[in-house]
């Protein structure tokens, strides 16, 4: 009961500053007041609309906001996200252009379940469209997850993924971000020993803490100065009674915030001291930079305690994948296991979150894959947001990805993979015809 009643008590803090907030707005905001005007209460309306807009997005999870994209036909073309596999802890979703023949490129983007949601990827998903079929995982937030569903730990990710990569098909190409690539490798180790003709065809491993202590960051290093004990007691809640999760035990994202903006309080202070004084001098616009980044930093979710513990005690504190001794379901995965996927991995030179080295280290693990399947590539001047959605990803790290899946692919030379595969099979087959007549 105690942690349902700190769970309601954040909930209430944030819904209280939300209303005061909407209050101030609207109290500054009253048409008789324009009579006089005042930048006191020009000042006041502007706090109000930013801090309401601010405690709202805490709660609400963003849209894609893919709306369209332009094709090889020059042509407009809308994008439906459709649900492929539904699950009750994460979702399969697929990215479809309407109007658009299915493209050679099939990827599955391994969204991070690290407090955000999956839209964190908007960025990433957007610059892989024209060339790309894209799959990502959409995690739920476990505050609307009943009890009944069950635990959801590193385990149950690595057979999510499984299952993904099952539906999917072998004529696939993986992108793990950030937090799930040690599990992402550890599916694909898995699916090595258990199904080999379900095994994608490459894997890319952006940023990811494969071993977080070849490199040690604040962030990395953080499971070795608490013990499991101390994580339990002071970061896990209940989840309150106004959501469908009542009673899960979570690590709560009102909570995961709160140390993300502890990071950086100076900077984050200074970025909404700011945007008070744009909006009262009439500057800002609902999509400008600050409004864009943080609608989507602040949006954060819940992860089940299973998780979140069993991440800390066997990725960080045991290092069960960097030992190559990671266990789901009683057995032993076996890295050395893949021997036919490609492996490359990419590392920003001023990530202070997953520092180079970390990530690279999966590369040792795979003891029974060629040289000549394994890749590297270490960006300059990148930090951690910067490898996958940033410039350096667009302008950089996105072409030499997409050259390592065509370079991984089914007779590569022989097929124009920025072209939808239907077109190309049409356009061959009247060719022939012409020849023939």
């Amino acid at each position: 009961m105690r942690h349902m009643m700190n769970y309601d008590w954040m909930e209430t803090l944030r819904n209280a500053n939300q209303w005061m907030g909407a209050s101030a707005l609207s109290f500054a905001s009253y048409p008789v007041f324009a009579m006089t005007p005042n930048p006191a209460l020009q000042w006041m309306a502007a706090w109000g609309e930013v801090t309401e807009r601010t405690f709202q997005r805490m709660v609400t999870k963003p849209d894609w906001g893919i709306e369209s994209i332009t094709g090889e036909d020059g042509r407009d073309h809308l994008v439906n996200v459709e649900t492929v596999v539904e699950r009750p802890f994460g979702d399969l979703i697929h990215f479809d252009v309407m109007g658009r023949d299915e493209m050679d490129r099939r990827v599955l983007l391994v969204a991070p379940m690290s407090g955000h949601y999956a839209t964190l990827l908007r960025s990433t998903v957007r610059s892989l469209l024209p060339d790309c079929e894209v799959y990502v995982t959409d995690w739920h937030n476990a505050r609307d997850i009943p009890v009944s569903a069950g635990k959801f730990d590193i385990e149950d990710y690595t057979l999510y993924l499984m299952d993904f990569m099952r539906n999917l098909g072998s004529d696939l190409h993986v992108i793990a971000v950030c937090q799930p690539a040690p599990l992402t490798l550890a599916a694909t180790a898995y699916l090595a020993e258990l199904e080999p003709e379900a095994q994608p065809r490459s894997l890319t491993l952006i940023g990811g803490p494969i071993d977080p202590d070849a490199t040690p960051t604040d962030v990395t290093d953080f499971g070795n100065r608490v013990t499991m004990g101390q994580l339990e007691e002071t970061m896990i809640q209940r989840v309150g009674y106004k959501y469908k999760g009542v009673g899960r035990q979570v690590y709560p994202g009102l909570l995961q915030l709160s140390s993300f903006i502890s990071m950086n309080a100076d900077r984050h202070a200074k970025a909404f001291t700011d945007q008070i004084m744009r909006v009262s001098r009439g500057e800002a616009s609902d999509r400008d930079p600050h409004n864009k980044f943080y609608d989507e930093y602040l949006a954060v979710m819940d992860m089940t305690a299973e998780f979140y513990l069993s991440t800390v005690e066997r990725i960080f504190k045991g290092l069960e994948i960097a030992k190559n001794e990671f266990v789901v379901n009683g057995h032993k995965v076996d890295m050395g296991a893949i021997t036919s996927v490609a492996v490359k991995t990419v590392e920003g030179a001023k990530d202070d979150i997953s520092a180079p080295g970390q990530c690279v280290a999966a590369l040792d693990l795979l003891t029974g894959l060629p040289d000549e399947k394994k890749a590297s590539h270490l960006e300059p001047d990148a930090g951690h947001y910067g490898i996958f959605a940033g410039r350096s990803w667009r302008n950089n790290i996105r072409p030499l990805v997409l050259d390592f899946i065509d370079a991984n692919s089914e007779a590569p030379a022989a097929r124009n993979r920025t072209k939808p595969r239907k077109a190309k099979d049409k356009a061959k087959k009247a060719a022939n015809k012409n020849a023939a007549a």
